[in-house]
């Protein structure tokens, strides 16, 4: 059975979508921008700051559906610039300790301007 699932602790989706959707022992979230869900603003503008601020949400999205960054199997991560790989790393494997499988790429344009977008797919 299909559950959308939405937590106030994560940015709403400012789109037509849901923040995850938990089916069949796994969690498919949608990507995660470095909005503050306190203020609805993009408060951090370095590569880092705004890491870890996705990170977090992402984090609340997966609490959100019963189950946490350790149980991650794959990432999807979309940098503005590839120049911030290495930054971007740093903050990444202090978070994402079981390392999962991943992807990264660059893009040229992400929503709102951020420098980082990552989705997640988790198993419950």
């Amino acid at each position: 059975m299909l559950k959308r699932i939405e937590t106030d602790n994560a940015p709403k989706a400012i789109g037509p979508y849901t923040q995850a959707i938990k089916v069949s022992g796994f969690v498919f979230t949608s990507g995660q921008i470095a909005i503050d869900p306190v203020t609805n603003n993009i408060g951090e503008t370095t590569i880092a700051g705004q890491t870890e601020r996705v990170i977090l949400n992402l984090q609340a999205v997966l609490e959100a559906s019963g189950t946490s960054l350790e149980k991650v199997v794959k990432t999807t991560c979309f940098l503005q610039n590839m120049s911030d790989f290495t930054a971007f790393n740093e903050v990444y494997a202090n978070y994402f300790t079981a390392k999962p499988a991943r992807s990264c790429i660059a893009a040229r344009e992400l929503p709102r301007g951020v420098l980082v977008e990552i989705d997640a797919i988790a198993e419950v």
